[in-house]
């Protein structure tokens, strides 16, 4: 059986589990061993190492045939260290043949509001999404000169029942007036795992896909749904102008963003029929679970 090494285990991952441990053996690489039982439980073999130090990693080179790396970057400077530390440990044995980086559609920084397919300039404008670009960057060279079948997959913001923006709703914190929102895309958690379990078994050699649904919609858009959803009251709207002074800056930076994703790559090459096409299926299937409103957890999807 092939092993596949899981960088970073948190939600979307442990989604992810379960689709593949009947195709590998799994290995996950994790800082905190609390969650290690949680893993055992899925048939995992947890790894506790730390990417932050690189000389932790030493056993994980020549471990897996392929890779998944979730992790996210730590949010300093301009380079990703720690996807350089994963690389440098990947490179000191047999090299895995795949490897899948999760990245953000925040590389593509403000796009006004337009259609954004994959061949998309990035310009990115954040430090988070500026460390995801390097992160990509790092993989693609280091994919190329080991032969290695790196595919990417840029992420708009995640959802689930239990992932929903329900602090924001209950603190009343606004949101901008239609005639001056921006426009985004989002993915329901559950989507997102089968696109990277798909990912890994159909991507192709340094190519990109859009993780992202059907729907591109205005952000008010999404918050006035997951209201309507929860039972809770709509936030108040404000001008675009306004928000830039009363609202914090890790909001501003999603709303003085706009872009459109497209997603025909990832449907046509990686075979993926999206359960959740649009956010009102993924809600409409949470309120049939039972899981909206008591048992959501009280997040902001819009994050990479």
């Amino acid at each position: 059986m092939k092993r596949l090494l899981i960088i970073g285990c948190g939600d979307v991952a442990m989604r992810t589990i379960p689709l593949l441990v009947r195709r590998y053996r799994v290995f996950a690489l994790l800082r905190n061993a609390a969650y290690s039982p949680a893993l055992r439980a899925l048939g995992v073999m947890p790894l506790q190492d730390d990417l932050d130090d690189r000389a932790s990693l030493a056993r994980i080179a020549g471990m897996a045939d392929a890779v998944l790396h979730f992790a996210p970057p730590r949010n300093i400077g301009t380079h990703d260290t720690r996807t350089r530390n994963l690389l440098s440990a990947l490179s000191r044995g047999t090299l895995p043949k795949r490897l899948v980086y999760i990245s953000t559609s925040g590389v593509y920084g403000d796009c006004h509001g337009a259609r954004v397919n994959e061949t998309h300039p990035l310009n990115a404008q954040t430090t988070r999404s500026q460390l995801r670009a390097n992160a990509e960057s790092q993989i693609r060279i280091w994919a190329r000169r080991n032969r290695v079948t790196a595919s990417i997959l840029r992420v708009p913001g995640i959802y689930a029942a239990d992932r929903l923006p329900l602090n924001r709703l209950q603190q009343g914190t606004p949101c901008i007036i239609d005639s001056e929102d921006s426009c985004t895309n989002l993915i329901h958690a559950d989507d997102l795992a089968r696109i990277a379990a798909a990912a890994l078994r159909y991507g192709a050699a340094c190519r990109v896909y859009h993780a992202s649904d059907d729907r591109p919609l205005k952000m008010g858009e999404y918050l006035d749904s997951v209201a309507d959803a929860s039972g809770l009251q709509r936030v108040p709207r404000i001008s675009h102008a306004e928000a830039q002074r009363v609202l914090p800056e890790s909001l501003l930076s999603f709303i003085n963003e706009s872009r459109r994703l497209t997603n025909q790559r990832m449907k046509r090459e990686l075979k993926v029929k999206l359960h959740y096409p649009t956010v009102a299926d993924g809600l409409r299937q949470g309120k049939t679970c039972g899981a909206l409103p008591g048992n959501a957890r009280s997040g902001n999807a819009l994050q990479d």
